[in-house]
């Protein structure tokens, strides 16, 4: 059975793939008729310190009781930054909707694991939680990513193409009556290795990358990277980023600009040439992520496409707070036991509605 209710308030959180941060967001949802409407009221993103994202970045390596201990303690920490928000913007929730931190995504042995235990998430900021939403549509046989198309569907179809700029960019679009989705290339996961080299976190609006080079036997090296060839529904995670693209830019003895430069030249390389293998007719394109605040990188992309599409950036709020806004709705269609997951994105047996919700005690 469906809900009745066709207004909620939830706080959607997200952390990507970059290491960023948390980002958090307070929204409004309504139903009318047949139509999903959002309200963004509130947003915090909160920056994980140099400890707590070196932690992060190495959950990969840890054995399997240190990893789950740290699943339970991020899950804490995340209630506990909710429960911060909820007060100081004297909130009221109906639930709290969490996407988690992705340590494992290897869906081809059927893995995908997000730290951020729900019901220690729950306990601490004494709200109802719903999170796991990948595991389900791993177990139907898909992907389980990407996961934010529905939002693209429901709340943002206006657009031709959603394209998502964060640790990794990924595309939405409707085709012949169905929603097409995956991963696309690293984004700012590549840029932000490289700018580490040179003891920054990332390259502000692309302005290291400009003053760069183009090497074009490394450019040749990445476009050729296996992945590219794969038809969708397909999907990446940080285990491919680092078994794949970190040993080509590890042996360019390249500057820092120089590789910033041909990164952001490969990035939008894949773009524009997923963009233009499905569509021959001009197109608006959404850019979200924190890399539609990459100046450089926005204007190669449009130099690679030509006049084929109208590139939309839109508000901040939208821009940052995106995929935290989706895992939000997400935790609606759940709550209603609506699909959430969609069978023509991520390749699975069926649609589902996804998720598993956590009460605190």
């Amino acid at each position: 059975m469906n809900s009745n209710k066709d207004q909620y308030k939830v706080i959607g959180l997200m952390s990507g793939t970059s290491l960023d941060g948390l980002d958090i967001v307070y929204c409004h949802f309504e139903k009318k008729n047949d139509i999903w409407d959002f309200t963004i009221l509130n947003t915090q993103s909160v920056d994980y310190d140099i400890t707590f994202k070196e932690k992060l970045k190495n959950t990969v390596n840890l054995d399997a009781v240190s990893l789950l201990a740290f699943h339970n303690e991020y899950g804490s920490w995340l209630g506990n930054q909710v429960k911060k928000f909820i007060l100081d913007h004297n909130l009221k929730v109906d639930f709290i909707s969490s996407h988690g931190h992705t340590v494992f995504h290897q869906p081809k042995i059927g893995l995908t694991y997000q730290i951020g235990s729900g019901q220690h998430l729950a306990n601490a900021c004494e709200c109802k939680v719903i999170s796991d939403f990948r595991t389900n549509d791993v177990a139907l046989g898909g992907q389980g990513a990407p996961l934010v198309p529905i939002g693209d569907q429901l709340l943002f179809n206006q657009y031709d193409f959603c394209l998502n700029l964060g640790g990794i960019s990924n595309i939405s679009f409707e085709n012949k009556g169905k929603r097409i989705a995956y991963d696309i290339s690293p984004a700012n996961m590549l840029l932000n290795y490289i700018c580490a080299t040179i003891d920054k976190s990332y390259d502000n609006r692309g302005e290291i990358a400009k003053t760069g080079k183009l090497n074009l036997a490394l450019l040749s090296a990445l476009n050729n990277l296996e992945y590219y060839k794969q038809p969708f529904p397909k999907s990446l995670g940080y285990e491919w980023f680092l078994e794949k693209v970190i040993p080509i830019i590890n042996v360019s003895e390249d500057s820092p600009q120089d590789l910033l430069h041909t990164a952001v030249h490969h990035i939008a390389t894949q773009i524009a040439d997923t963009i233009k293998k499905v569509t021959k007719k001009h197109a608006t394109i959404l850019i979200t992520g924190g890399g539609a605040k990459n100046d450089f990188l926005i204007e190669i992309l449009q130099q690679k496409l030509n006049e084929l599409t109208t590139v939309i950036i839109p508000p901040e709020n939208i821009i940052d707070f995106k995929e935290a806004l989706v895992f939000g709705f997400m935790g609606v269609l759940k709550e209603r036991n609506e699909v959430n997951c969609l069978q023509s994105v991520t390749g699975a047996k069926k649609d589902s509605s996804s998720g598993t919700i956590y009460y605190p005690s």
